[in-house]
């Protein structure tokens, strides 16, 4: 191969393995001759750019033509593509323009809907920066800035719109339709996210199932909007320690919350906390499950809304954890965003993403067993 690239063909004398001698030396000084010619080459372009530098002659920059895809493409490919109607995107966009926008021009920066749009299209298809550059128009490292900054910027304003209701009555009310359980504020589950393994305490990342993750813990209410996200756990830490160490424990221990959540059988039973009973006896124990099943169902239908409008948290984020965390909470203030301004998908309830509940027994609190009881003698 070398001799060809180098213009020698003649044929090798004696064997196959070993060179010429002379051949070989031929070969060295005709590779040192073409490092030089680049290299002179290089010189004299830096020696010209100097030169037409110190002559006042400017050479222009060049950009290449950005189109904005919400004017070229239909509305349905746009949804398609980006998960929202361009008029969600364009409000989008201008509640983020404050902090997108750059002070100054010099450096010729991605207009703020480019941004968006970019960011949009990588949480829609888990798609290589190459790819979406290619669509877009831009380079792989631009798209990889723009993506990294919007993410930020969502996963900050998270706050906004993940929160518990302050109707609480009327958040009970909706709850109370589904199945017929009283006082429910929430409903509590965890969720993988499968993530690239990390440098460091990689096998912390190991999930039950053999897959490096993030371990995500999330509440929602009735209409599948999240009202509380823990995106900093790895895969195999348990559901019930993500909830121990949460503020949302805290809060709902010291009664800052009008009401309980519901979960499943990976969490201790405590009275602001109802999970099943594992091997319910009574008629009222059996109807207080079936309704409690009734109703949870709600938050892994959450789940499946999430993963199928974002497919990056389905297929797998292919990103450190630290940053894997802020898509995590950017998809969650986007998916809250979206059900405000009713800008949501077409058979969206269908979609569910069922997790068996960790096998680990959890001890139960004295208290929440008994509230439980109660609950289900009363309401059952």
């Amino acid at each position: 191969m070398i001799l060809l690239i180098f213009g020698f063909h003649e044929t090798l004398s004696g064997s196959s393995n070993e060179l010429n001698p002379v051949i070989l030396i031929l070969i060295i000084n005709r590779i040192k001759s073409r490092i030089s010619d680049l290299k002179m080459a290089d010189f004299h372009r830096r020696l010209q750019r100097l030169r037409d530098r110190a002559a006042g002659i400017t050479i222009p920059r060049l950009f290449r033509d950005r189109l904005n895809p919400l004017e070229v493409v239909s509305p349905e490919e746009v949804f398609r593509r980006y998960r929202f109607r361009p008029e969600s995107i364009i409000t989008l966009v201008t509640l983020m323009f404050p902090l997108l926008e750059r002070a100054t021009l010099r450096s010729c920066p991605l207009p703020p809907l480019l941004s968006v749009l970019v960011t949009l299209h990588f949480v829609a298809s888990s798609s290589h920066y190459t790819v979406i550059g290619d669509v877009h128009g831009l380079s792989a490292s631009s798209v990889c800035r723009a993506v990294r900054r919007v993410i930020i910027i969502m996963a900050g304003l998270a706050k906004r719109v993940v929160s518990f209701r302050r109707d609480v009555g009327v958040c009970k009310a909706e709850f109370y339709a589904l199945a017929g359980f009283p006082n429910v504020i929430g409903l509590i589950d965890g969720t993988q996210v499968r993530v690239r393994a990390p440098h460091e305490f990689e096998a912390d990342y190991v999930n039950r199932k053999g897959y490096h993750s993030i371990n995500v813990q999330m509440v929602c209410d009735a209409k599948l909007r999240f009202m509380n996200v823990v995106a900093k756990w790895p895969g195999s830490v348990h559901d019930s320690r993500i909830f121990k160490e949460s503020r949302l424990a805290s809060e709902l221990e010291q009664g800052q919350h009008n009401g309980y959540i519901l979960g499943d059988s990976g969490y201790g039973c405590k009275p602001y906390l109802l999970t099943p009973y594992l091997n319910p006896r009574t008629g009222p124990q059996e109807r207080y499950n079936e309704a409690l099943v009734r109703t949870r169902v709600t938050v892994e239908r959450s789940f499946g809304v999430l993963k199928r409008r974002f497919p990056c948290l389905s297929y797998g984020l292919r990103l450190e954890p630290e940053m894997a965390c802020q898509v995590i909470i950017a998809c969650v203030f986007l998916h809250n965003y979206g059900i405000e301004h009713r800008d949501i998908m077409a058979n969206m309830h269908d979609a569910t993403d069922i997790d068996q509940p960790q096998a680990d027994v959890i001890p139960a609190n004295e208290n929440g067993l008994r509230y439980r009881d109660i609950v289900a003698q009363r309401y059952f």
